[in-house]
């Protein structure tokens, strides 16, 4: 008996992909390896003197491009072909990336920052509608498994390069990103198909907004993806808050950090001889499934081991979810939406990272203190929860108080003046000190 493709050994199963994946596969290291400009963007900005609100003006920007490039990269891959788009989207990625380097004035910077995140992400949508292009059914995920192992290893070891050129010249940041971003450019012009679909995506402009509303299935997916990375997403937000808070240092949280990028980077090719045999409804519901139930047990972990598992339980289910959902998207699509239906999922993703850190670090900032069941009558109970939320004073307030406090302390030379300042205003509370010392002098109780 013949196995099915997805029933076949592991190396057995990639040595059937055919090559183009790995030509995209090998296309997104270097491309990836060269991101730069995302982790370094904020720093940049402020080393130009801008304040971090600023800065994280012109990086939200780059999100909100990154963002809209999902929708114009899907319709582009339908429209003009998959190769045409990725080659596309990589020059004008180097393009706007030297732009940026040489840019002044926050709203040119935040403009071309846009601009740099839709051209460099204009691609994906392209190259996941390829992938489903060259590969049947049984081996998507497969395909898809090795196309993101590639993106986190150079993700990965990018960064580490990065820093080490700031050092010389934030300048090197940029142009190493133009150039490998036209390295993947080239690859693809050169190794690619040209990946056009079905006749007929060029008259169906609103193709995926007539199929979506129509294709349950599609929704649902949708709607999971973003849960699923506002979700896993907690990993950069709240997380790192969360370990401070218990007194960790930040090279724990960075070790925590290595841990996922570890296993996804060694475990998710290996993975997918397990995920094949499951039924891809499933691999993707139980992967959405882990991710909620690790990142909520991350609140209640409070020792580096019982952290470290719930971020390798994560870690698992967006192993088992992520190839899946991207295979089972390329599998629902028609041909001739199937940029727009990758497209659209890679939107559902983007906008669960988008809004990750604001909701996250809202709620974060909210603790569960006590429930109560009280007795409204014989036959009634009712339960209350009380919700205590962290105040920080905003910078305006702090100087308010900081101005008030100095007037006060001007005014109020001598014991004396302060027991009829307390005398007048309630509010006040005087507690007798003995000497007390700063860092510059020592300074007597007032009288002495």
């Amino acid at each position: 008996m013949v196995p099915l493709p997805h029933q076949a050994p592991l190396l057995e199963r990639l040595r059937a992909l055919p090559g183009p994946v790995w030509v995209l596969a090998a296309g997104q290291l270097i491309n990836k390896f060269g991101a730069f400009v995302l982790f370094f963007l904020v720093l940049y900005l402020t080393r130009l003197g801008y304040s971090p609100a600023q800065a994280g003006i012109a990086a939200g920007a780059y999100g909100l491009g990154s963002f809209v490039a999902m929708f114009v990269g899907g319709h582009a891959a339908d429209r003009f072909g998959r190769r045409s788009t990725i080659v596309a989207s990589m020059v004008s990625s180097a393009v706007c990336m030297v732009a940026l380097s040489q840019a002044e004035g926050l709203v040119t910077l935040t403009v071309l920052a846009g601009l740099a995140g839709l051209a460099a992400e204009m691609y994906r949508p392209a190259a996941s509608a390829l992938l489903g292009d060259l590969t049947p059914a049984g081996d998507r995920i497969t395909a898809f498994a090795v196309y993101r192992t590639a993106i986190n290893a150079g993700i990965a070891a990018g960064p580490a390069v990065a820093g080490l050129l700031a050092e010389k010249s934030f300048l090197w940041i940029f142009l190493g990103d133009a150039a490998t971003s036209l390295g993947f450019g080239l690859v693809a012009f050169i190794a690619l198909p040209r990946g056009r679909p079905a006749p007929g995506a060029a008259s169906s402009a609103g193709g995926l907004v007539a199929a979506a509303r129509s294709d349950r299935e599609l929704q649902r997916v949708l709607v999971g993806m973003f849960l699923a990375l506002f979700a896993l997403f907690q990993i950069a937000t709240t997380l790192p808050l969360h370990v401070e808070s218990l007194g960790y240092s930040t090279a724990t949280y960075g070790l925590l950090l290595s841990l996922n990028g570890f296993l996804v980077a060694t475990m998710e090719i290996p993975a997918t001889s397990f995920i094949v045999r499951l039924p891809t409804r499933i691999a993707i519901g139980l992967g959405f499934l882990l991710i909620g139930v690790a990142m909520a047990g991350v609140g209640i972990a409070t020792t580096i081991p019982l952290l470290a598992a719930m971020v390798a339980i994560a870690t698992i289910g967006e192993i088992l979810a992520m190839p899946a959902a991207g295979a089972f998207v390329a599998d629902l699509a028609p041909d001739h939406v199937r940029g727009r239906y990758q497209g659209a999922l890679g939107a559902a993703a983007a906008a669960g990272v988008a809004v990750a850190p604001a909701v996250g670090g809202t709620l974060y900032g909210w603790h569960l203190v006590e429930i109560l069941s009280r007795s409204a009558s014989q036959t009634e109970r009712a339960k209350v929860a009380f919700l205590a939320k962290e105040i920080v004073p905003s910078k305006t307030t702090q100087d308010n108080a900081y101005d008030k406090a100095s007037a006060f302390i001007a005014s109020n030379q001598s014991a004396a003046d302060l027991e009829a300042a307390a005398a007048a205003d309630p509010s006040i509370e005087l507690e007798t000190s003995q000497m007390f010392t700063t860092n510059d002098f020592t300074i007597n109780p007032v009288g002495d």
